[in-house]
């Protein structure tokens, strides 16, 4: 008997659930949709240029609207819309790396948004950072004070 009650209780339970998921469905809403969610730099150098852009559209019926965006650590600052985008319409969320950090780069940007497809979309960036140049200034060995 225990076994049947629990078994029905799941079934109800499977039922709420699936209804609601083909609701949203039906219902639509904002969808987001990245033309790349992996950004490559490949190998860069020190210092360069850390700045990628990820392109996206609004595929659904209603404004899409991100609520936040952040890096996995304090050398990944995002930058993306405030403003609602429109269906049909399409915006960017730019990267900025610092590359001062020399060696492999494997860091993700967490979008939140209101999308019905995925409120939750997480971006990465990889490459590999050479190594610090050395400096052109010449280094006095002979022990007598610098000029």
């Amino acid at each position: 008997m225990k076994k049947l009650l629990f078994s029905m209780a799941l079934a109800v339970v499977a039922a709420f659930t699936t209804g609601s998921v083909v609701a949203q469905e039906v219902a639509g809403g904002a969808k987001i949709e990245f033309k790349k969610d992996t950004h490559d730099y490949g190998d860069i150098k020190y210092g360069a240029d850390g700045t990628c852009t990820f392109e996206f559209k609004n595929t659904g019926n209603a404004p899409l609207i991100i609520s936040d965006a952040k890096g996995s650590c304090g050398c990944t600052v995002p930058e993306w819309p405030k403003e609602p985008i429109n269906p049909g319409k399409t915006g960017t969320i730019t990267v900025k790396y610092d590359t001062k950090r020399p060696g492999a780069i494997n860091k993700s940007v967490t979008i939140t948004s209101n999308a019905s497809n995925e409120p939750t979309k997480i971006l990465r960036i990889k490459g590999n950072v050479g190594a610090k140049p050395e400096s052109a200034t010449p280094v006095n060995t002979s022990g007598a004070p610098a000029n």
